[in-house]
């Protein structure tokens, strides 16, 4: 069948959860023999990615219209692309979704977290996103959300029901250690922190708890975020050596970073199932994730929480861990991804939505 993927900045995956989520889906979607399209904000030099056909089209580089005026521009395109069905990612892009709709086509929507309540956004872009969340519930055919908790709280709220479907992760190591050497960090020597640079993700936080504990290993603060200079400014504003701040990596070195650390760090509040922290999970790492209900949710006693108040001293503990202890933990978090973050079973499950709704179109 045909289906597209729309409201992400698009693939190779170069930003957040959602361009990792269209990746992974798609190419996989593409594997299975479906013709799939991802619309692109950021330019590649390729048409086609492994197996994806990717569609470039323009966009509005502001904060408060970078989304919608891509998602909008990506729908006018697809009513006329003969797709079986679309998937819309973002709560924010529910306005457009009546207008495939409208030509017969059924839609998706994965509305993510709870994007209003992101200090970066001003009242009007608030008030949109509220007024978003009241549009997913109706204007889709299909509400898709992507942990328990925002299930509950669509069904709470707007007494909605939604079809839950989480992230998924790989699982294991890589053995390659490239990105380690060039960063300067050892295996098994460094904490690792990996999200967008933005208040709600705390990387403020979390250099200035590691700045407390005494320890040689290192912390490497990972990512990076449009439109968040000044925030960003504030986090690299240490003297302590031993952080290191290179910015936004992906792909291979990514996947080495997660792969070798002692210990990684979630700090995020805002949003629903967080692709890093079951990432981290799935490499085998130790994480330490701020304890709200989103993160408890996905880590399932396969980590230590912490509160704002106290990451230095849940740092600290873990570094005067027993090692065996350290070690169930990890295994634990492996397992869990393994039965509860598969790809290929959330493959299965968004190949199974959008048969159906191009079936019953």
């Amino acid at each position: 069948m045909n289906f597209a993927i729309l409201g992400t900045r698009g693939i190779p995956a170069r930003y957040g959860g959602f361009e990792t989520f269209a990746e992974e889906l798609s190419t996989r979607l593409a594997a299975r023999g479906h013709r799939v399209t991802v619309y692109c904000r950021d330019r590649h030099t390729e048409k086609k990615y492994r197996g994806v056909a990717l569609k470039y089209l323009p966009t509005i580089r502001h904060k408060y219209l970078d989304t919608v005026a891509h998602t909008f521009f990506s729908t006018l395109h697809l009513v006329f692309a003969r797709q079986h069905a679309v998937l819309y990612c973002n709560a924010a892009n529910a306005i457009f979704t009546w207008i495939p709709r409208a030509a017969a086509i059924p839609v998706a929507l994965n509305v993510d977290g709870l994007e209003r309540n992101r200090k970066k956004w001003n009242a009007a872009a608030k008030a949109w996103y509220r007024a978003s969340e009241w549009l997913a519930t109706w204007m889709p055919n299909a509400l898709v959300t992507d942990a328990a908790h925002i299930a509950r709280y669509y069904r709470d709220r707007y007494h909605r029901e939604s079809i839950m479907i989480p992230y998924g992760a790989e699982t294991g190591k890589v053995q390659t250690t490239a990105e380690l050497d060039r960063l300067g960090l050892e295996p098994e020597r460094y904490f690792l922190y990996v999200s967008r640079m933005e208040p709600e993700n705390n990387p403020l936080l979390v250099r200035q708890a590691f700045e407390k504990v005494r320890t040689t290993m290192k912390l490497a603060l990972i990512g990076d975020a449009p439109y968040a200079a000044e925030y960003i400014r504030q986090v690299r504003d240490t003297q302590d050596r031993r952080i290191v701040i290179p910015g936004a990596i992906y792909g291979q070195g990514y996947r080495e970073l997660g792969s070798h650390c002692f210990a990684y760090i979630h700090a995020t509040e805002v949003g629903g199932t967080h692709p890093a922290l079951i990432e981290a999970m799935g490499r085998g790492a130790l994480v330490l994730y701020l304890d709200n209900p989103e993160n408890r949710e996905v880590a399932g006693g396969a980590g230590v929480p912490f509160r704002h108040s106290d990451l230095a001293q849940q740092i600290q503990r873990v570094l005067e861990m027993p090692e065996a202890e350290r070690s169930r933990l990890r295994a634990r978090a492996i397992d869990r991804v393994r039965a509860q973050y598969s790809w290929d079973a959330v493959t299965d499950a968004y190949e199974k939505l959008l048969i159906s709704l191009a079936r019953h179109a």
